[in-house]
């Protein structure tokens, strides 16, 4: 589809995600390279945006920095449990209890020894399982994760995404994250656009909805809160270069 671009960068707050959005899919969350064309397509919106620019991740903020250096851009981590603000303040929300957290690793790690194919993503603070490796088994995994998310609820909650499966702090999500970023200074008085492509990413859209900003999925064929839809990595990127405009390159 054919999606006009912001009229105004420069008043809008920007927010995106990352896997499935910035950055193609890879068999596991290891293997996905940053080219330089999208570094600096990142830092030229950050100027475009005079800085209301933050990325909303499943990653934790550490492998996010990690993955886009030189750049250390505003961002939250794992759905919204860790989240650094333009100026470079730091916070999280509460810290799980550890012997829910290691009873979790546990039974996934069990899971994963038993079902070749199976990947187990330690994000210290939450846990995935991936099977896009082994499709075949998405119903094991589903029936799996939901009798061991029982076991550590309330601490625990079950997030599912595109071949994954996973356990997040209760309380932290996407929207939540973004409704903190736009309170602060520079996002606060800017038009919100939120731009995903996964189950995790539709607390966001749905509050970004509702205060009138700019909801876009990516790659999503059945129903979503977005309103607007991009098909792919490749659509992203060049939307939002077209959105930065020629004048920001020359900053």
């Amino acid at each position: 589809m054919q999606l006009d671009p912001p009229p105004n960068l420069s008043a809008a707050a920007l927010f995106v995600d990352v896997d499935g959005t910035l950055l193609e899919i890879a068999p596991t969350p290891h293997a996905v390279r940053v080219e330089p064309e999208l570094t600096a397509l990142l830092r030229s919106l950050l100027l475009a945006t005079s800085g209301a620019l933050a990325l909303v991740s499943g990653r934790s903020i550490a492998e996010l920095d990690a993955l886009f250096l030189p750049l250390t851009l505003p961002a939250a981590g794992l759905h919204g449990f860790e989240r650094r603000g333009a100026s470079g303040s730091y916070e999280c929300r509460r810290l799980p209890p550890a012997p829910a957290l290691e009873q979790a690793r546990r039974a996934l790690l069990e899971l994963a020894d038993q079902h070749p194919g199976l990947l187990v993503e330690d994000k210290r603070f939450s846990l995935a399982m991936h099977y896009r490796r082994a499709p075949h088994l998405g119903s094991v995994v589903v029936r799996a994760m939901t009798d061991i998310a029982a076991g550590v609820r309330p601490e625990f909650e079950l997030q599912m995404g595109k071949m994954v499966a996973e356990l997040r702090p209760a309380g932290s999500t996407k929207g939540a994250a973004v409704a903190e970023f736009m309170s602060e200074h520079p996002y606060r008085g800017r038009l919100p656009i939120y731009i995903g492509d996964d189950l995790t990413d539709e607390s966001a859209f749905e509050w970004v909805n509702g205060v009138g900003g700019l909801s876009i999925a990516v790659n999503v064929s059945g129903a979503t809160a977005a309103r607007e839809r991009l098909p792919d990595v490749t659509a992203v990127r060049a939307w939002l270069a077209q959105a930065r405009g020629p004048s920001s390159l020359n900053r």
